[in-house]
């Protein structure tokens, strides 16, 4: 699989700049670019999967998800430039759908059908379900309630000081994480991951894996620049709406990184990784990468604020109460996954029919 991807780098890049240049159909362009995104996003994730056998589960988690949501973030920034607002708020709803159900709904699948029962650190896990409470129900919610008796220009003034505040939240909580009480809530069931932790040799050493994952971002930038100006005709097309190219489409192919880390940690059996990479994303995702956007919209010509579609918020809100009632034990099955992947597929086919 290793050796297909790297085929797709080195044959998608040149094919994705000769194409732009020819200026081939948009639809044969969209499906060379979508598969260029997901070939680096493999070479990403496979730079993170060294870095974290060298760092732990928490830093290795993090930097996976770090380095996934940056691929995301570059197609967001392009379509905010494009003034694309709606494809950018349903693709950060996809990416909160996409990595509470999605990856999360795989990974318990994948790694129980191996493994009858699988345990991770209860304590992460409850730490965590209070952010996304936090994240999503307060802070996504109340610029919605708010709005309906505000302007546009209070609505966005509400919006950006609801941005600092997450920033400045999402900066604490790695502070309590991997400095305060590093360590301080260790689970037992971590043993697991730790003792493969030390035995285990990374594929790339630390600087090859930093120089690949410079490398990798850079292409995607490019890549991603040219595949938001395709984002039109394809719609038309297909018959696709903004909302679901947004949500199922853009989330997809900007997260394929965390996508296909997740499911291989979880295969062998470290859910620590695992858990880190679908919970933490979504997490940075809501605490980070939405209020950057904001933050980053007033240098364009339209401005986004964080006011999110209603059955793009109902989406969420129970995604994420969804997600708590399973991960709340510290342990999970297949079946438990599946439950995850029926709830995505139930919200995806809702976003096609609207």
């Amino acid at each position: 699989m290793n050796k297909v991807f790297t085929l797709l780098v080195f044959a998608g890049v040149p094919v994705s700049v000769i194409g732009s240049l020819l200026h081939w159909p948009s639809v044969i362009m969209f499906v060379v670019y979508c598969v260029t995104i997901i070939a680096l996003a493999a070479f990403m994730g496979r730079a993170t999967e060294s870095l974290a056998v060298v760092s732990g589960p928490r830093i290795g988690g993090l930097l996976n998800a770090t380095f996934g949501n940056a691929v995301e973030l570059i197609i967001s920034i392009f379509a905010l430039k494009a003034g694309l607002i709606g494809v950018v708020l349903a693709s950060l709803t996809g990416s909160v759908l996409g990595n509470l159900l999605l990856v999360a709904g795989l990974s318990f699948f994948v790694g129980g059908v191996k493994f009858k029962r699988q345990k991770f650190n209860v304590f992460d896990a409850r730490h965590n379900s209070g952010l996304l409470m936090f994240a999503i129900i307060v802070a996504f919610v109340i610029p919605e309630v708010f709005s309906m008796d505000m302007n546009e220009g209070r609505t966005m003034s509400l919006s950006i000081g609801i941005s600092i505040i997450l920033i400045l939240l999402y900066l604490f909580a790695l502070f309590f994480k991997l400095v305060t009480h590093r360590g301080v809530y260790q689970n037992q069931s971590e043993g697991g991951d730790g003792a493969h932790g030390h035995d285990e040799e990374p594929e790339w050493s630390k600087v090859k894996a930093l120089l690949i994952l410079a490398a990798s971002t850079l292409a995607v930038a490019y890549v991603s620049e040219r595949l938001v100006h395709t984002f039109e005709e394809v719609g038309e097309a297909f018959g696709w709406s903004e909302l679901f190219i947004g949500v199922i489409i853009v989330a997809i192919v900007g997260n394929a990184a965390e996508h296909a880390s997740a499911v291989i940690m979880a295969y062998k059996n470290k859910m620590d990784v695992a858990v880190e990479i679908a919970v933490g994303s979504t997490l940075q995702v809501a605490m980070f990468v939405a209020p950057v956007l904001v933050l980053a919209s007033l240098c364009f010509e339209k401005s986004m604020s964080l006011v999110f579609t209603l059955p793009e918020l109902v989406a969420m809100v129970s995604a994420v109460l969804l997600t708590v009632i399973i991960s709340n034990d510290g342990e999970t099955n297949w079946f438990e996954g599946l439950t995850l992947l029926a709830a995505y597929f139930i919200m995806g086919i809702g976003f096609y029919l609207l």
